[in-house]
């Protein structure tokens, strides 16, 4: 059955959402986006996701086209056209259209896109199996705090680490992990979760301050600082977040395994907390 689409205040069957050729976030990945997860048919972390929306706009002087009221009815609304109970709303917003060239005018009018996809974000074979890890290069862009749509880098990161035979990718730069592809990276040594400090470096994952937060009220320590590659491959336990993935437990990195190899308690209490929280508060509350 084919999905319900907003576009620029308009509700369209996919097949008929369309967008102009010379926007500027297909010419020039002039733009932002969010993915908002849905689980019991509960929107998870939202008012978090249209706060960092507004940051990422207002980065860029893209000027924000709805309010957090007005954000929260279009998300309920396409959730109750699609019907959908569990997966994910995606929100793009881009500076807007006109003629192509590198500056634009200051009275464009954002484009505003959001589509649903169903998908299974609880039962995922990977939080039973673990991921394996590829490290390569950090080659982006030093705004990584913006979530912009330049995602080329990162959709190639994840080709590379299936080319070798990997699920994932983390990235690296003067020798340290900055974050995966499209998540935040962590280790977890003698009980300790460490991960990297929040900067240009890194984007600020909701899923990340949520964590951070549950790890905190349940008694875990938390070190923010960067870590190397050599020193995740030593670490007891590794995982990664996401508004997707949630809590993933990573078992191997570049070949070499992570403590047993297999899935640690810490990193399947962090899954569980995080799941149950969710299920019961949106995380949020």
């Amino acid at each position: 059955m084919s999905r319900t689409v907003y576009v620029n205040g308009n509700w369209y069957p996919e097949e008929d959402a369309r967008v102009s050729v010379f926007d500027r976030g297909f010419l020039m990945a002039d733009g932002v986006y969010e993915v908002t997860s849905v689980l019991d048919s509960g929107l998870i972390d939202f008012q978090r996701h249209c706060k960092r929306l507004a940051r990422s706009l207002s980065e860029l002087d893209i000027p924000n086209p709805h309010t957090m009221e007005e954000w929260t009815a279009l998300h309920e609304e396409i959730r109750r056209r699609n019907g959908l109970t569990e997966g994910l709303i995606y929100l793009q917003v881009t500076r807007g259209a006109e003629d192509r060239d590198f500056a634009w005018s200051d009275d464009l009018v954002p484009t505003v896109v959001l589509f649903t996809q169903a998908k299974g974000l609880l039962d995922n074979p990977a939080a039973q199996r673990g991921l394996t890890i590829k490290t390569i290069d950090d080659l982006r862009w030093l705004r990584r705090d913006i979530k912009t749509v330049q995602l080329l880098y990162p959709s190639m990161g994840k080709m590379m680490a299936r080319q070798a035979g990997a699920d994932d990718a983390w990235m690296v730069e003067e020798g340290l992990v900055t974050e995966g592809t499209s998540n935040n990276a962590y280790i977890i040594k003698s009980e300790k979760i460490i991960t990297r400090q929040l900067s240009p470096r890194i984007l600020p994952g909701i899923t990340r301050l949520a964590v951070l937060a549950l790890a905190d009220e349940t008694g875990m320590s938390v070190e923010e600082r960067p870590f190397s590659v050599a020193e995740a491959q030593a670490a007891d336990e590794a995982f990664l977040t996401s508004a997707t993935a949630f809590v993933m437990p990573v078992v191997e990195i570049d070949g070499v395994k992570i403590g047993s190899g297999t899935p640690g308690p810490l990193v399947n209490r962090l899954r569980a907390l995080y799941i149950e929280r969710a299920r019961q508060h949106g995380v949020e509350s």
